[in-house]
């Protein structure tokens, strides 16, 4: 029979383990925030100067381990969760947002996407490679036309000739898209159906008909290759189809709670960087003879962040919690639903918020476009339009509200 105290003891041990690591969880982090920090750091101004990416970047991040962290080991993955995923992405966010945001697109929205609805042949196919860095993946869905309303107004086209697709049609603001070798895509297969009739279709970029249109200049993240991508009469196999024909929309929504709560994470580790940076240049600066750290106004703006920060984190780690292991075709309704869209709209607000305070203590530095605290200032707006603007996210929240 189970005590009292043994009871509570159990569900202490359960409450903190959706709010703090593992040992190896905690050895992950460390090694990645060490590679991070040694790596990824140094490249960060040239990366936002010139929108450099380097050409080997993602092989020497499959080298360091950063990649493939939800895949099986014998894949060449981590064999990971989607909550130690998500620690990777915060803390590479955290030294080289841009590097965070391609890692993001790659392991998350393409890898894991693919090793959840893809076939046997087709994880086997691209999954090492994408492990490795020797292929580097993106995710086609947005397009000109089509933000907020992705699905319903989507115009790109997969039409069925023989034992091929056919795909016309345009996206844009794909991150990865210009150094793309396989892109997870979504068309519509049939337009009678609207949103119902979108499919999903893994694409090589070799395939004659497939172009990059254009490279885009960004605000922030700007080391991040963002493009244009074009399909003009595009034929691929349709073994290329990830799922059935008209099923796109489950392979939409599978992945999007955890590209939301992983978005979260990335507004911490980016955060978590504005809190550091904010405090380093408060004990330097000097103002009337003494550091300005010890003016009560500064103090009370560096409280502020950290509270921001850490009020992000505890959400962000109880969405990637609910998030973990979730089964096939789970997802894009309900709980799960409702709370991944509020700990994103909260962890962007918070960023926001810490952000521009930490810009703030550096003054006229701050507004200087080569100091890393600019570089984060100015990234920090996207991840209130990414992965479904605040209203959205509102939207979805107060939908999910009223319809229990």
């Amino acid at each position: 029979m189970t005590t009292q105290s043994e009871a509570i003891a159990a569900d202490l041990e359960a409450i903190r383990a959706n709010y703090s690591l593992t040992d190896e969880q905690r050895q992950i982090v460390d090694h990645v925030d060490r590679v991070s920090r040694e790596v990824l750091h140094p490249l960060q101004a040239r990366m936002d100067d010139e929108e450099w990416w380097p050409d080997d970047l993602f092989k020497q991040m499959g080298e360091l381990g950063l990649l493939g962290i939800t895949a099986p080991e014998e894949l060449g993955g981590s064999g990971q969760n989607e909550f130690t995923q998500a620690l990777v992405s915060e803390v590479i966010s955290k030294w080289n947002p841009a590097v965070g945001l391609s890692h993001g697109a790659h392991d998350n929205l393409c890898l894991n996407n693919l090793l959840r609805n893809g076939s046997q042949e087709q994880v086997r196919k691209y999954v090492p490679g994408l492990c490795s860095g020797d292929l580097v993946g993106a995710l086609g869905l947005t397009e000109p036309g089509a933000g907020s309303d992705a699905l319903g107004s989507m115009a790109t086209t997969a039409r069925r000739d023989g034992d091929d697709y056919v795909i016309n049609g345009s996206k844009i603001y794909i991150t990865n898209g210009p150094i793309a070798d396989v892109i997870l895509l979504y068309a519509k297969t049939d337009k009678s159906k609207g949103a119902k009739g979108i499919s999903a279709f893994i694409i090589e970029t070799e395939n004659p008909g497939f172009k990059v249109a254009q490279k885009l200049d960004k605000m922030g993240f700007r080391g991040s290759p963002t493009g244009e991508l074009v399909f003009e009469d595009c034929r691929v196999p349709a073994s290329a189809m990830v799922g059935l024909e008209n099923t796109g929309v489950s392979v939409v929504m599978s992945g999007l709670d955890l590209e939301r709560a992983m978005v979260a994470s990335v507004c911490v580790g980016m955060a978590e960087r504005a809190l550091e940076l904010g405090l380093e240049y408060a004990k330097i600066r000097e103002q009337f003879g003494k550091p300005i750290a010890s003016f009560q106004m500064m103090q009370s703006k560096l409280a502020e962040i950290y509270t921001e920060v850490e009020t992000a984190r505890a959400f962000s780690y109880r969405a990637l919690a609910a998030c973990t292991g979730l089964p096939k075709g789970a997802g894009g309704r309900g709980e799960i639903h409702k709370l991944t869209a509020a700990a994103c709209l909260s962890a962007g607000e918070a960023f926001n918020k810490a952000v521009t305070e930490a810009c703030h203590i550096h003054g006229g530095s701050g507004y200087m476009q080569d100091t890393e605290i600019n570089r984060l200032f100015r990234a920090n707006k996207l991840l209130e339009i990414g992965a479904g603007t605040s209203e959205v996210r509102k939207i979805i929240i107060a939908e999910e509200l009223l319809r229990a």
